[in-house]
């Protein structure tokens, strides 16, 4: 049976004293299937593997067609961002605790790894959002999220006050700790702790989920993805406000900064094993009987 990979690269959780041991032993069982294998160059600076080639990111992109990340979901989701631009398929191997994008146990992954190079796996693609902030009417950051992008108060204890506009249109004013706003992929993450639902990954929708709202009518709301969201800080607020993508990544605010939230132009290729199902890793994970 023919390969249906042929340049895999390996993306290690960040400083992980355990990745050693499961890099060389995939590495290992990988290259029995006759492929060329590389390292990601961020994983080797901690954990380095000999016998291998090392590869940024772009060069990863542009070589490989599978990308296998060892580690959490935060794992993942730094892999899916940095290589959302190139025609990679991403598989994740879990090291971490609930695993919803990292589905692969580390017991089962050789067996598995298996059976995705000979072509029993599932494809999906997961879409992501950008986040671009406003001063003055000049962009002055931007970034991109698989999970969510949330706009939150930092370092006081006191509510952020912001006006929430959707293409153009005033929607409401709120007083709260902040905003998530959720992809289907994270809308079983910070947004589901928040109260938000759970959405299927095939829709093509975001939610916009308060936090904490000093307002209870302030309730969760879902809208089609291909809506622009438009955040701007009050400045007769007293709180500081950031902007985080991903739980990872942050951007900072002032008063009357404006923040548009929109669906990226790129998606990810996810791949799953062949018996794969999106119910069952719920029931799985969230421990549904």
């Amino acid at each position: 049976m023919g390969l249906a990979f042929k340049n895999i690269g390996l993306i290690g959780k960040y400083a992980d004293d355990q990745m050693g041991d499961f890099l060389n032993r995939l590495i290992t069982h990988i290259r029995r299937h006759e492929v060329q294998v590389f390292l990601d160059k961020g994983t080797s600076e901690f954990t380095p593997i000999p016998d291998i080639e090392i590869l940024d990111r772009a060069a990863m992109g542009k070589r490989c067609d599978l990308v296998i990340v060892i580690g959490g979901d935060g794992t993942l989701l730094n892999a899916a961002r940095s290589l959302v631009e190139y025609d990679v398929r991403l598989i994740g191997i879990n090291m971490g605790r609930l695993g919803f994008l990292t589905d692969i146990s580390t017991d089962q992954m050789e067996h598995r790894i298996d059976e995705v190079m000979t072509g029993g796996y599932v494809t999906e693609e997961r879409a992501l959002l950008s986040a671009k902030i406003y001063r003055d009417g000049a962009e002055i950051s931007s970034n991109i999220a698989l999970n969510d992008v949330v706009i939150h108060k930092w370092e006081e204890a006191r509510m952020l006050e912001f006006d929430t506009a959707i293409n153009g249109r005033f929607v409401n004013s709120q007083r709260a700790d902040g905003l998530i706003i959720s992809t289907p992929t994270g809308s079983t993450a910070y947004a589901l702790s928040g109260g938000g639902p759970i959405l299927h990954p095939a829709l093509s929708v975001i939610t916009l989920v308060p936090i904490c709202p000093h307002t209870l009518s302030q309730r969760p709301l879902v809208i089609d993805m291909e809506n622009d969201v438009e955040i701007t800080i009050s400045d007769s607020g007293h709180a500081r406000a950031r902007v985080t993508c991903d739980g990872q990544i942050s951007l900072g605010v002032q008063p009357k900064d404006r923040i548009v939230i929109t669906r990226y132009e790129n998606k990810i290729k996810l791949i799953h094993p062949a018996d794969y199902h999106y119910f069952e890793l719920l029931r799985a994970k969230l421990h549904w009987g």
